[in-house]
């Protein structure tokens, strides 16, 4: 049975098939991943046994190879990754999605008010995470790559990041609300639904992305 006791975080790092399930119930495993499986549940009014198990059988659907362990890379190679793999990912999905929201509020809007609401909280994530990325590649990934780098510029680079990235969560858990967690309507239409199944991969992918951030990248650098 799984330890309800360890942190969500070091759940995703030894077992990445639990953060999907992780992500339907809304436990935050990047910004507040250090909390235990336990605690998380009971603050979201869940069954923590409950949630063990649904946890152990993702784990034991597992199929397929996911690459190599993010902390058996190098620091340079990690950042490769999450240039390559998410950064531009975000960079196609985000006009997408942000096309794709003002266009189903403009049709739907006046029947579904929550799909105003929608629109309103992408285009604030797209706000966000848009000059998150830049400022990422052309000041703190190369800060961190320096062979010396400044301890006190480092640490300032690090705890704006934190920050930016807890507003991002907020942000992931206001579309979620807006979006009725993902769930469309029987009469929904294509555009409709191809919205709400773009939002929940793209929640899931920045998910994977800050917890890599947080709690892979970051704290190599905790001592610096």
């Amino acid at each position: 049975m799984l330890d309800i006791q360890r942190s969500v975080a070091s759940l995703v790092l030894d077992h990445s098939e639990c953060a999907p399930v992780l992500q339907h119930h809304r436990i935050d495993y990047c910004c507040r991943g250090h909390m235990s499986l336990d605690a998380a549940c009971w603050e979201r009014g869940l069954d923590p046994v409950e949630v063990a198990r649904e946890l152990v059988d993702a784990i034991a659907r597992r199929t397929g190879d996911d690459g190599p362990d993010p902390r058996t890379l190098s620091t340079p190679a990690l950042v490769g990754h999450i240039v390559a793999h998410h950064h531009e990912y975000l960079r196609e999905a985000l006009p997408f999605v942000s096309e794709l929201a003002a266009k189903v509020a403009r049709v739907h809007g006046a029947n579904e008010p929550r799909l105003v609401e929608l629109h309103a909280v992408v285009t604030q994530l797209c706000a966000a995470l848009e000059p998150h990325l830049v400022d990422e590649e052309e000041r703190l990934f190369p800060a961190l790559l320096a062979r010396s780098p400044e301890r006190r510029v480092l640490a300032r680079d690090l705890a704006t990041m934190l920050e930016e990235h807890r507003a991002v969560g907020a942000l992931l858990q206001a579309m979620r609300t807006a979006a009725d967690d993902f769930a469309w309507p029987e009469w929904a239409c294509n555009s409709y639904r191809a919205l709400f199944a773009e939002l929940e991969a793209l929640e899931g992918d920045v998910l994977r992305h800050v917890h890599l951030e947080n709690h892979v990248l970051a704290p190599r650098f905790a001592e610096v």
